[in-house]
């Protein structure tokens, strides 16, 4: 009799109640299942089932330390966790919680012998509503109530001890897309770990150095986050009563707010919250000039050392700072009037750290089609963020041809695309008043 591990994105020992949950009951046989087969499941993008498979590796070491493995299959993950329960006389499948869409169904399949453990967000799904009981749909107000709750657990280390079943002996997948050789950061716990102790002395000066993409003032721990190789709440404690905590930690709230958002509208990476966006009259890629457009944005060929720079980063490491990725998406959906969700199918497939809620979000608000964005008619200028952020050495960096912050034979005019921006908006607007 053995209790079945399942890992998804959990992949840590420390603070995982699902882990603390088999240990104590023991023993365990730990597993993941590559599921790009069931059902309403998005398949993982080249980039993250880059690190993923990293962090696995990085997951089956410390595994093996403890004298365990770790069994990766692939398959439908209901089929698989069923047959190996079946095969091993499993008294229980523990998992942690998830809040991508497509786990329900397969959760519902393994009932009974499934038991969920913890969240992988601060505080519990719907934790945090309305005095009426009511979902926020605004992030400010979520923010105060969120505070208003106190902060998150204290996170649990490890179990001292854990007994395992037998594994037979496979070896690991490694995937490495093509583009992979520059590809940046360390998968796993341990590189969490890492990451979070070097922010930590630095948190003070997040706020007021965040937005400035030549330096290093961000943590590097959205894909240590995505995955689970360390915990929200982890994080939050780590920096608690530093000076300047609070701006890092909204962050960490904002993450949340992500995940209560997809889960009201599980269809956000392709579903505008605002349905007057469906009506919007975006450039064709099929035909020229939007495919050339596209595969210019896509490439870093734009004519704007910024927007260039952000994208031949993301490329090349499979990552892009915060700032520029706002400035990035806006020139894809304003500048050239392309579709969001090509941007973000894009981001999907590009970033190790490519996340369902946070990207759908992410896209979503800075085209002004979720519930809390931005205004429509806010229209990033990829010359004016460059210089007042201070973007010279960035440019240099990603885009060295360019020896300026100016636009070089751009591909379309900022100032004409915005015009034709604005009136688009409007007219999906003035619609969307028409029809109330």
């Amino acid at each position: 009799m053995v209790e079945i591990l399942w890992f998804r994105n959990d992949l840590r020992l420390d603070d995982q109640p699902a882990v603390a949950a088999a240990a104590a009951a023991g023993p365990v046989l730990p597993v993941y299942v590559f599921d790009d087969r069931s059902e309403g499941v998005r398949p993982l993008g080249g980039a993250s089932r880059w690190w993923l498979t990293r962090s696995l590796a990085a997951l089956d070491g410390e595994l093996r330390a403890r004298g365990g493995r770790l069994l990766v299959v692939e398959g439908r993950a209901a089929e698989v966790l069923a047959s190996l329960a079946r095969e091993t006389g499993a008294r229980a499948i523990h998992a942690t919680r998830a809040t991508e869409p497509w786990w329900g169904p397969v959760e519902a399949r393994l009932a009974p012998l499934l038991q969920l453990h913890g969240w992988p967000t601060l505080q519990p799904a719907g934790a945090v509503v309305t005095r009426s009981g009511a979902p926020f749909r605004v992030f400010t107000p979520y923010w105060r109530a969120h505070v208003a709750l106190g902060p998150p657990e204290v996170p649990e280390p490890a179990p001292r001890e854990m007994r395992f079943a037998a594994v037979p002996e496979k070896p690991l997948p490694r995937f490495n897309p093509r583009w992979a050789s520059g590809f940046a950061g360390v998968p796993g716990e341990a590189g969490a770990k890492a990451a979070l102790a070097a922010f930590v002395p630095k948190v003070g000066a997040y706020g007021a150095r965040r937005d400035f993409p030549s330096e290093e003032a961000t943590s590097r721990l959205s894909a240590h986050l995505h995955f689970g190789e360390v915990s929200a709440r982890a994080c939050w404690h780590a920096v608690e009563g530093r000076a300047g905590a609070e701006d890092w930690q909204r962050q960490l709230v904002w993450r949340d707010f992500a995940h209560e958002m997809v889960r009201q509208h599980p269809d956000s990476h392709r579903v505008p919250h605002r349905p007057a966006f469906d009506r919007m009259e975006w450039t064709d890629v099929a035909t020229e000039p939007g495919r050339g457009w596209l595969r210019a944005w896509q490439q870093g060929r734009t004519g704007y050392p910024l927007v260039d720079a952000g994208m031949r980063q993301l490329w090349q490491t499979g990552w892009m700072h915060n700032r520029v990725r706002m400035v990035v998406a806006s020139f894809l959906v304003k500048h050239l009037g392309i579709d969001w969700r090509e941007g973000e199918q894009w981001f999907w497939d590009t970033l190790v750290d490519a996340d369902l809620m946070n990207n759908a979000m992410g896209w979503q608000w800075v085209t002004g089609a979720g519930v809390d964005s931005q205004p429509y008619y806010r229209i990033f200028a990829p010359v004016l963020q460059a210089e007042r952020f201070d973007a010279m050495g960035y440019v240099a960096r990603w885009a060295p041809e360019y020896g300026s912050l100016e636009a070089v034979a751009p591909i379309v005019d900022h100032r004409e695309a915005r015009e034709v921006a604005l009136a688009r908006f409007a007219a999906i607007r003035a619609a969307a008043d028409a029809c109330a």
